[in-house]
């Protein structure tokens, strides 16, 4: 029996539509998939198809030129920053080098797209996900509304 009341209630409204029995209804309420999950997948997958090309061996062959390719792959060079820490310039440089030559464009890119936030010639990640305009949205793949608010947040997945 099912102990979980909102589950019992989606039920129940399930049957008065359909005019299931319990089990039935059940049985196809908990078959159908969070649309959260699958729009947690589908950004995953698209983030995967922007930035599979463009690294090798962990490292950025080329920097993209158009801004939805080059965000997906700021969030990917994000990944390598720990959230909440405070780095020295030479330690974010130190970290960027280990992805592309031009550490200086990756970190300048980082600040302008508010990943990370330099103050007083130190850098940290952002505390939350930036604000974005709906022409900014336009231009950052969806992966960043999924993932990064849990990684801003410290969670090791990003959900």
């Amino acid at each position: 029996m099912t102990k979980d009341s909102d589950v019992k209630q989606v039920v129940r409204a399930r049957m008065a539509r359909t005019g299931e029995t319990y089990t039935a209804a059940r049985a196809a309420v908990l078959a159908t998939p969070d649309p959260r999950a699958q729009a947690y997948a589908a950004a995953r997958a698209e983030q995967e198809r922007l930035v599979g090309r463009l690294f090798a061996d962990g490292r950025i062959e080329r920097v993209p030129a158009r801004r939805k390719v080059r965000a997906a792959v700021l969030l990917e060079v994000l990944a390598r920053f720990e959230p909440g820490r405070t780095y020295s310039e030479k330690e974010v440089n130190e970290v960027l080098l280990g992805v592309h030559e031009d550490f200086a464009y990756l970190r300048r890119e980082l600040v302008n797209y508010h990943y990370l936030r330099r103050e007083d010639g130190r850098y940290r990640t952002a505390a939350a996900a930036p604000q974005r305009t709906a022409q900014q949205r336009q231009e950052i793949p969806a992966w960043e509304e999924h993932w990064l608010p849990g990684f801003l947040a410290g969670r090791a997945s990003g959900q």
